[in-house]
């Protein structure tokens, strides 16, 4: 990283260490990109900073990659083309849904 010391990656701290994992996804993207990408909460560990440079990235890779992001993180369902859901309504019963961001935001108020 940038004005840091080299070192194992076990010393980092946890959002330096997702940094550093997504950045290496992100160059391997970039020489080889792939049809689709699939992110499992990645994004959890990072900070408001970091997180506004990993959706950068992911915007600008999204050209050439289609990725589907599982995230809570609000910074990223932000960037999002298309977003679903799944909520339970009732116990044992789940209900699958998707929004626009433009439906999402006229949702929000």
């Amino acid at each position: 990283m940038p004005g840091k010391k080299r070192q194992s990656l076990n010393l980092l701290s946890g959002g330096e260490r997702a940094l550093t994992c997504i950045a290496f996804i992100f160059s391997l993207l970039m020489l080889k990109p792939t049809p689709f990408c699939l992110f499992d909460e990645v994004d959890s560990a990072l900070d408001d900073a970091n997180l506004a440079r990993f959706t950068e990235f992911l915007k600008r890779l999204a050209e050439k990659v289609q990725f589907i992001v599982i995230t809570h993180r609000q910074g990223t369902i932000e960037v999002a083309d298309n977003i679903f859901g799944v909520t339970m309504a009732e116990q044992g019963l789940s209900e699958v849904y998707s929004l626009s961001p433009e439906e999402a935001e006229a949702m929000a108020g």
